[in-house]
């Protein structure tokens, strides 16, 4: 899976980027692409260094070393959709314009949400309720639309599934490649749930420990060995139990059976065993009743 090289029609352009947390490296040596209107997925482990590269993307983070070139107005959606709770949806919404040019009826225009109510229909019916009392779903549906009111050409959306089930997963997945179709926005996603990233992107890199592990054609990417056992959930098959007609003698004892101080057949009924709720329930009864008794004793004694 050999790395595609970069052309100057990218919309997003990394090479050699190295990030570090004082003397700790988050990355290392990476490199990557997008083309206009590419869908391109990032998966990796927890810690790998995924929001890293998104924050540097966006110029949250400034690199040691490398460089980060994006040809293209960006917007970041951001891990855990971080939103202005006690701001209504509407106004979660229109804070995604404020870095936009422009005065009287432009900037009124620029500031219309109208387009992403159609976008994001869920949306309509809660526009006016505050957003910190939205479900997980409708929170990233917001923080996608906050996103999209900067009307960017390169959406970076950092963990879509994060926290959310997987009926509201499918359908934000379905929204994100309407998007992509119909507007031709370039999306880069980064995402722990490699399956659902390979199955929306067309090509994806693997970062592992700060480093560019495999890129390529999704499908080839699932189709490696490596990474579905990796990332995919695919594990080898587990040998199949051995048949009774192997066991020369059923009576015989086994060697995972019970040992020399488990309870014969005449101990059973004297063998100790866990009490039944109901027998705990009776014996938390009767314990209360022993209370209550001595209570009443120390009264009268006083």
């Amino acid at each position: 899976m050999n790395a595609s090289q970069p052309t100057q029609s990218d919309v997003v352009e990394v090479r050699d980027l190295v990030v570090r947390y004082g003397a700790a490296t988050a990355l290392d040596n990476v490199s990557l692409r997008v083309a206009p209107g590419e869908m391109v997925a990032l998966v990796g482990p927890n810690g790998a260094g995924k929001s890293t590269l998104v924050n540097t993307l966006t110029g949250v983070l400034t690199p040691a070393s490398g460089s980060v070139v994006v040809r293209a107005r960006i917007a970041q959606v951001p891990e855990g959709r971080q939103m202005f709770g006690d701001l209504t949806v509407d106004d979660n919404l229109r804070l995604g314009a404020w870095q936009l040019p422009g005065r009287g009826k432009s900037r009124r225009k620029q500031r219309d949400t109208s387009w992403v109510y159609e976008l994001l229909p869920g949306l309509v019916r809660v526009r006016d309720r505050k957003a910190g009392g939205l479900s997980g779903g409708q929170q990233q549906m917001v923080a996608v639309g906050r996103a999209l009111m900067s009307r960017p050409e390169v959406l970076v959306i950092d963990e879509l599934s994060l926290g959310l089930a997987p009926l509201i997963v499918a359908d934000l997945a379905e929204h994100l490649t309407e998007l992509n179709r119909e507007q031709g926005t370039a999306v880069v996603l980064i995402e722990q749930n490699a399956r659902l990233a390979l199955d929306l992107c067309s090509r994806a890199y693997v970062l592992e420990a700060g480093r560019i592990a495999a890129e390529g054609g999704s499908a080839d990417l699932a189709a490696s060995p490596d990474i579905a056992r990796a990332y995919l959930g695919e594990a080898q098959a587990l040998p199949s139990p051995p048949d009774a007609q192997d066991d020369p003698d059923p009576d015989a004892p086994r060697a995972d059976g019970p040992g020399p101080d488990a309870p014969g057949p005449d101990d059973r009924a004297t063998a100790d065993t866990a009490p039944t709720p109901g027998t705990a329930k009776t014996a938390r009864g009767n314990q209360d009743t022993a209370v209550q008794a001595a209570q009443a004793a120390t009264r009268e004694a006083e």
